[in-house]
């Protein structure tokens, strides 16, 4: 199940997916997806290891961006991970 957490001013849509077990290390994937007129530019980074494990569309420099960004904001994807989503009331 993925998680929405936000939308950027491109239209990049980032969602996370639940708090996943790989060999006893607690993971997030962290998908990031902007609309192209042929259809989607795509990405996903995996957490802790910051391993993108998808790629398409998206230039060396956004990706650099988006490493930049998810080194900021990956102490709040675990805890909506952990929590099932961002819940706004």
């Amino acid at each position: 199940m993925m998680y929405p957490y936000m939308i950027l001013s491109d239209e990049t849509e980032i969602v996370h997916s639940h708090i996943l077990e790989d060999n006893g290390i607690q993971c997030v994937e962290v998908h990031f997806e902007r609309p192209t007129e042929d259809g989607f530019d795509v990405a996903r980074c995996s957490l802790p290891s910051y391993t993108w494990i998808k790629r398409e569309g998206f230039t060396d420099k956004e990706i650099e961006k988006f490493d930049q960004f998810l080194h900021s904001n990956a102490h709040l994807l675990y805890k909506y991970a952990a929590a099932g989503g961002m819940h706004i009331a």
